[in-house]
This record gives C-alpha cells, structure tokens and sequence, in this order.
C-alpha cells in the first residue's frame, strides 16, 4: 500500500483533491463570476445589448465583504429576486437601514423607511427594471455579492465605480428633511 502512495500520478490526484473544499468555499463565500442577462443596469452593463443580443457582461464578484456587512449605498450588487427565489438580479443599492426614500411611479409617493436587516435597490434604467420600487425592501439576506469589475467582454474590462444611479434626491439619511429646490 505505501509504494501505491508514492506514485507520482496518486500524489498529484491527492493533491488535487485536497484543494477542491478549498475552491469550492472561495467561490460560494469569497469571490465568483456572474454573467448579466438583462436591460435593468444599463447604460453600466450591456449598454449594447440592442444591438449585440447575445453579447452579455461578465462580471467580478466580491461575496465576502456582503458577508462581513461592508456596504455602501451605490454599491452595485447580485442578489437573489425577492418574486422567484432561483433569479439572480444585478441592482444598484440605493437606501440602506433607517433611510428615507420616496419610490419611484407607480409606487404611492409616500417616503418608506428601510427597516433593519433590508435595503432598497434599483436597476440603472428608469423604465426596463423591476427593483424595490415595485417589491419594496429587501432582506439583506438575499444579497450574494458586491460587483467589483466587468471581466467580459474584453473592450469592457475595468472596475465598476460606486455611483447613486437615479436616486439623486429622493434618498434620506436618518435626520435628513427632505428640501424642494
């Protein structure tokens, strides 16, 4: 049995399976790829996808700092869809806890304070996004990771600045009032 293991072919196997637990953690709980399928983020992803259908971002995920609570309004996230649970979603965080924001129409214009453990989001595109303006809050448990960077296509790549999309003026931080200019 000892010469079985001295083998140059069962040494690299080994060695090699040893490592799989390793990247699989990695890849569900640190970083991982996603591909964009929709209309929601643009112009930020497939800003071409009129007129190149099948030609659809790849991007970088950051999984570890959602997991360690390090978000930022305007960071761009993949959460799971709060209506079909087996959807993964790329949106804009536009609110998080103890903020104040007035929804976008159809939504009454009624301000919603995001409760504890929720944020709101919100695709890039005004009118080809289903978001919290449609579902309200949603649980911070649903998110998977924090987008870092375009990966594909290659005339793409480069890292995704955290913006405030088309939330400008319709978000309130805790003691804010809100001001008609």
């Amino acid at each position: 049995m000892s010469r079985f293991f001295r083998n140059p072919g069962v040494q690299w196997t080994v060695g090699v399976l040893t490592w799989i637990p390793v990247g699989v953690f990695v890849v569900r709980h640190v970083v991982g790829l996603t591909k964009v399928t929709g209309a929601s983020m643009q112009p930020v992803f497939n800003p071409d996808l009129h007129k190149h259908p099948l030609k659809k971002d790849v991007l970088l995920l950051d999984r570890l700092s959602i997991r360690l609570g390090q978000l930022r309004r305007g960071d761009i996230v993949t959460l799971w869809s709060p209506q079909n649970p087996e959807k993964l979603m790329v949106k804009r965080v536009v609110a998080l806890e103890g903020d104040r924001v007035y929804p976008l129409p159809p939504s009454p214009p009624r301000p919603v304070v995001i409760p504890a453990g929720h944020c709101w989001v919100e695709g890039d595109s005004t009118y080809r996004t289903i978001d919290s303006n449609t579902y309200g809050p949603v649980p911070l448990g649903l998110l998977d990771g924090r987008v870092v960077s375009v990966v594909l296509p290659f005339d793409r790549f480069g890292m995704v600045p955290n913006g405030v999309g088309k939330s400008a003026g319709r978000v309130l931080r805790p003691g804010e009032e809100y001001r008609i200019s």
